[in-house]
């Protein structure tokens, strides 16, 4: 008997979250961001259900180069981070891949190339997030000296929000004044929103939006579930309750001896762990579904195992259905009771967890 644990990916919800960013942005392009493996989700079943997208964004060219061979029709796909080696240019041109142009280096491997490998492009401006981008004073220059190369075709202009998950937040609307004076004159195609510019910010939405997080079903805001978002999971982690036992008040459950219990009860015990990319730093109280019931982690997360306390008198027996998270429990409420984000928890669940599609 195969071990219980499986990632349900469901491509109708993905597709419903993309007509989500169609109908809050209906005036831009889509650029379906699917780097880091679809975030968790499977590269190629998720731009296969995603193919009415625009373009597809990934980090490398290895993403790339894998995502063009698996793809049903040609679709542009960008490289977000551009480059990394000269050698590179030549799979990008032959691919007709776009390219993300960033710095001076990457200007200049152009200006060297000539006219031997075409290639299409974004220049990035750096608005203040400080990463990646050409910085607004120096923008213009470097936007005279692409459309100079008889190699480059200038698809556009792009930038990225720092903090548009918090409406609050003044950054957001520095940002959109920078790009907007930086952008306004040349005429070209312009690209600024991500999930949460899409969701809180229409001003951002120019001509092509990037959705990530929100193609998945978690939220990219802090003050709004994906519930509220109207976004539905995209991933399901389900397992099974593999043994139970009673414990008793001052009893401890896991390494360490890290909890103890408070009462009698009965405790779950799960087929899941940090070496399928559950997350070690889960706190006890982390919502777990069993049979459609809340029950809450105890103890150490393990390697293979978690455990949960289920509750005196409880009835539940190995082979009952558990969800890690997903449908019924959002991935953002797992991610809370671990300190860290969806994003990590999605991209990190592991290989050997299988990943169902329907």
């Amino acid at each position: 008997m195969s071990r219980p644990l499986r990632a349900l990916i469901n491509t109708q919800s993905l597709q419903y979250n993309f007509q989500r960013v169609r109908d809050l942005a209906p005036n831009s392009k889509i650029m379906a961001v699917v780097k880091a493996n679809a975030y968790g989700h499977g590269l190629t079943p998720v731009a296969t259900a995603l193919i009415d997208a625009d373009a597809f964004a990934v980090a490398s060219i290895d993403e790339a180069v894998l995502l063009d061979d698996s793809l049903p029709r040609k679709t542009p796909i960008c490289l977000l981070e551009g480059l990394f080696k000269s050698d590179e240019l030549h799979e990008a041109s032959a691919r007709e891949l776009h390219i993300v142009v960033h710095n001076e280096e990457q200007i200049r491997l152009l200006e060297n190339a000539g006219s031997n490998h075409p290639v299409s492009v974004w220049l990035k401006i750096d608005t203040g997030m400080h990463r990646l981008g050409i910085s607004v004073q120096d923008s213009a220059s470097a936007v005279a000296r692409l459309k100079k190369l008889s190699g480059v075709t200038l698809l556009g202009l792009m930038s990225h929000l720092a903090c548009a998950d918090d409406p609050d937040n003044s950054m957001t609307a520095e940002q959109l004044q920078s790009f907007s004076d930086a952008t306004a004159s040349t005429g070209l195609a312009r690209s600024l929103a991500n999930s949460a510019g899409i969701v809180q910010w229409p001003q951002s939405h120019y001509d092509w939006v990037r959705p990530g997080i929100m193609l998945y079903g978690s939220s990219p805001m802090l003050n709004k579930n994906a519930e509220q978002l109207e976004l539905k999971p995209v991933m399901s982690l389900v397992s099974e309750i593999v043994a139970s036992r009673t414990v008793k008040a001052g009893d401890s459950v896991g390494y360490g001896c890290a909890w103890r219990a408070d009462r009698h009860t009965v405790i779950g015990v799960i087929a899941c762990g940090y070496g399928d990319g559950y997350p070690r730093h889960a706190q006890p109280g982390t919502p777990v579904l069993v049979n459609q019931q809340r029950a809450s982690l105890v103890g150490r997360v393990s390697m293979d195992m978690i455990t949960v306390d289920l509750g005196p008198g409880s009835t539940v027996a190995p082979g009952d259905v558990v969800t890690l998270f997903g449908e019924g429990l959002s991935v953002d409420d797992v991610a809370a009771g671990a300190g860290t984000i969806s994003y990590e928890i999605l991209c990190q669940i592991t290989s050997r967890v299988p990943r169902i599609y329907s």
